[in-house]
């Protein structure tokens, strides 16, 4: 079975309302929450996650609302931290991961932090039994992506296209997907452009796909109440994880 990887921003509107739909989100069919730390420049996301994390910052987000949200999540389903390098750098990447060991958090997806800075972590997450989930490119070389999951666990992230997410681009991924897994066995997972018309045709030779910005425009969808936005947002989970399978 192939599995579902949904993206949401932490704490917006609030706390208790992630926490609701997040569990939701899980009965509806996604296996792995990427749990969105909100950041002023968000460099690798469009223009719907960052109005996310600039509303949720707006509410006052702090590193606080999103360990309340990690606790009562991560204990009923696999929960990573997506974030950008500075609240990691700023708070203690060590003391990040000593909260994250003490929910059951399973690791970080951090796009701004390169494979070379990235390695100099592994030790450290291993430590705290997380991981550091690696990025390829349609664009990486063969000889770098072996290089890149040579300590990969989890999964691997591959982007579906070079850009920024939500943008919708089309690339051939045939060669990238066979080089990666002529070199390893980890999970294959691809992001970026994925929804429910798009999510069948991306999953082909991959274990799953991650979505993001499909869900988080109901977040910032201010005419839905609370009701509606899981309503919809678990309607669509349901449906890619249905499309994925089939």
């Amino acid at each position: 079975m192939k599995k579902l990887v949904g993206f949401i921003t932490s704490s917006l509107p609030e706390n208790n309302f992630t926490v609701d739909l997040a569990l939701q989100m899980k009965d509806a069919g996604v296996d792995i929450l990427e749990l969105g730390i909100p950041f002023s420049d968000p460099v690798a996301d469009g223009p719907v996650i960052e109005k996310a994390s600039l509303e949720a910052l707006k509410n006052g987000f702090k590193l606080t609302d999103l360990f309340e949200v990690s606790s009562k999540i991560a204990p009923h389903m696999d929960t990573l931290w997506m974030g950008y390098m500075n609240p990691f750098y700023k708070y203690g990447v060590e003391n990040f991961l000593q909260k994250g060991k003490e929910y059951g958090i399973k690791g970080a997806i951090i796009p701004d932090l390169p494979y070379e800075e990235a390695i100099k972590y592994k030790d450290i997450f291993k430590k705290y039994n997380q991981s550091i989930i690696d990025f390829i490119a349609p664009t990486t070389p063969k000889d770098r992506i072996e290089m890149l999951v040579k300590n990969s666990s989890e999964f691997i992230y591959l982007v579906a296209y070079a850009g920024i997410t939500g943008s919708g681009a089309k690339e051939d991924l045939t060669t990238i997907i066979k080089d990666i897994r002529e070199v390893t066995t980890t999970p294959l997972y691809i992001g970026f452009g994925v929804d429910a018309n798009t999510a069948y045709e991306k999953s082909r030779g991959v274990d799953g796909v991650i979505v993001g910005s499909v869900f988080v425009k109901h977040l910032i969808d201010d005419s839905l109440s609370y009701n509606e936005k899981i309503k919809n947002i678990t309607t669509i989970a349901k449906e890619i994880k249905e499309k994925i399978n089939s």
